[in-house]
């Protein structure tokens, strides 16, 4: 066992860190971001912008014989009136790439919403201590996912041994981008969400910018995905889109040609896939807007309904089928001239036996074993030789 005691204070920088596009320094510390300043500069939105400061995908990255690390954080936990609490997020350690623990931070700031009224009221709170102990001695590669469902401001890092940048192992970057189920739901913990196993299955190097209700061709997220160095890039659209009702069918079409117009400006040869929406029953041939069912919240619980009527599909409004015909034939029409462009239908991923063995909950998001089926077909389908993913290196 380790006799030293002493703890090495290191100052968090962005070498020590990955997934993340930008990071802020603030009052208290380090606050990773998900969207570049240029694009928080261009987002009204509270959605989005809580959605990318919350930091799926991002993990501290440490090369050290360290047996104790600790790291400060101040955390915002979310609150919604009438709904049970939710548990405060879950940072997951590896050692040399495999799994060695689990620890959550109390504390933080909490951030009250009221889905009924759409308010929202932040109370600040104190800075919490993460403590991962009794690791072997000898040098290893360490990396501390954050919780992907909360945002984390890093304060402090410390060790009882030197820690040091881990080199680029030359693994394929994989950039995603895509709505709440892409960013993690209601995952068990951040390597658990479909594209974090995803990665793991398939041997890449995640960025993750799938950002909660905000997957919505926005043309300031093109640009961070066309200005992001990456080796695999795929885009998951409709849900969002959907559900909050934004455009119509007259302006989907043109919008997702500039999207990937702008993807490509500065990836132009890289494989680009396009993935349409999961089964959704409320939404496959109802439009959006969905909303909180009220009666269920009244009951303690969250769900959500669908508030359009089909018939107004006539009208252009969006279902996910009409989305899952339109991207089909967008990415076939491109693709006779883009041979790096693929498509790939979300009912692969999740489809009508899943939506009979494993519903979704809320109606909306997938639970942790819906997450971990997901990301298992997605590795299959796009990782493995031969799929359109597939490592170009390899």
């Amino acid at each position: 066992m380790s006799t030293r005691h002493q703890l090495i204070t290191t100052p968090l920088t962005e070498d020590l860190l990955r997934g993340a596009l930008d990071l802020e320094r603030t009052e208290h510390g380090l606050l990773p971001h998900r969207l570049p300043a240029r694009a928080r500069a261009q987002n009204t939105d509270g959605q989005l912008a809580m959605a990318e400061a919350q930091p799926a995908g991002v993990r501290l990255v440490l090369r050290t014989r360290a047996t104790v690390v600790e790291l400060d954080t101040l955390p915002t936990k979310r609150v919604y009136v009438g709904a049970p609490a939710r548990p405060d997020g879950v940072y997951d350690l590896l050692v040399d790439g495999r799994p060695a623990g689990s620890a959550m931070v109390a504390g933080g700031n909490t951030l009250t919403i009221d889905m009924s009224t759409g308010s929202a009221e932040v109370l600040p709170g104190p800075v919490g201590t993460l403590r991962f102990d009794g690791l072997s001695e000898g040098m290893k590669d360490l990396e501390i996912w954050l919780p992907h469902n909360e945002t984390t401001e890093l304060v402090a890092l410390r060790t009882d041994a030197p820690v040091e940048p881990v080199p680029d192992r030359g693994r394929p970057v994989w950039l995603h981008h895509g709505s709440s189920i892409s960013h993690g739901s209601d995952a068990a913990s951040p390597t658990t969400t479909w594209p974090a196993l995803a990665a793991a299955h398939g041997g890449v190097e995640l960025i993750n910018l799938g950002f909660g209700g905000s997957a919505l061709l926005d043309p300031f997220t093109a640009r961070a995905l066309r200005d992001t160095p990456a080796d695999l890039i795929s885009v998951k659209l409709g849900i969002n889109l959907v559900n909050t009702d934004v455009m119509r069918l007259r302006a989907f079409t043109p919008a997702v040609h500039g999207f990937l117009d702008t993807i490509r400006e500065g990836h132009p040869t890289t494989p680009l896939l396009v993935v349409s929406p999961l089964l959704c029953p409320i939404h496959e041939d109802t439009p959006g807007p969905s909303a909180p069912d009220l009666g269920a919240l009244s009951e303690g619980k969250l769900s959500f309904r669908a508030t359009g009527d089909p018939a107004e599909t006539a009208a252009g409004k969006l279902t996910l089928g009409v989305i899952r015909a339109e991207l089909a034939r967008i990415v076939e029409q491109r693709a006779a001239e883009d041979p790096h462009l693929f498509h790939l239908d979300g009912r692969e991923l999740y489809g009508e036996a899943d939506s009979a063995e494993l519903p979704l909950p809320d109606a909306l998001h997938p639970d942790a074993a819906t997450h971990r089926r997901i990301g298992e077909r997605f590795a299959e389908l796009a990782f493995r030789a031969g799929g359109p993913l597939a490592d170009p290196a390899g």
